[in-house]
């Protein structure tokens, strides 16, 4: 089983700046992609943000140029420095990672998700 624990959100104004972090932990082989997803309050969860095994990253239209997205392999991290934050930004943040996982009988893949962290954007 692998874990994921979020950290750095908060509240924040217009213009502002916050660096959310992950941490996976467990009986990690590998992991693959790791990423960030988003729910606002009464709308539908969105990816916010993508990045593979090797660097390559891919991000939704209205955060381009604001929010970057980063990983630790070393660490089992991931990051998303949020820059221009908007009130519209406030949301959940979800951190999801996947890979492959050790259990008794080999590997097996795993797609964990946070638990979710709270940014609020004032006016």
């Amino acid at each position: 089983q692998v874990q994921l624990v979020e950290s750095g959100g908060g509240l924040v104004q217009a213009g502002g700046s916050l660096r959310l972090s992950c941490a996976a932990s467990g009986r990690i082989h590998s992991i693959n992609a790791m990423g960030w997803d988003r729910q606002a309050p009464g709308k539908q969860r969105e990816l916010v943000a993508l990045i593979t095994s090797v660097g390559s990253t891919t991000y939704a239209d209205s955060m381009k140029g604001r929010f970057t997205i980063s990983r630790d392999n070393a660490k089992n991290m991931v990051y998303l420095q949020m820059n221009s934050l908007k009130p519209e930004d406030t949301a959940v943040y979800y951190c999801n990672v996947q890979g492959r996982s050790h259990y008794t009988g080999g590997l097996a893949a795993f797609n964990s998700w946070g638990q979710g962290t709270q940014v609020t954007v004032s006016s």
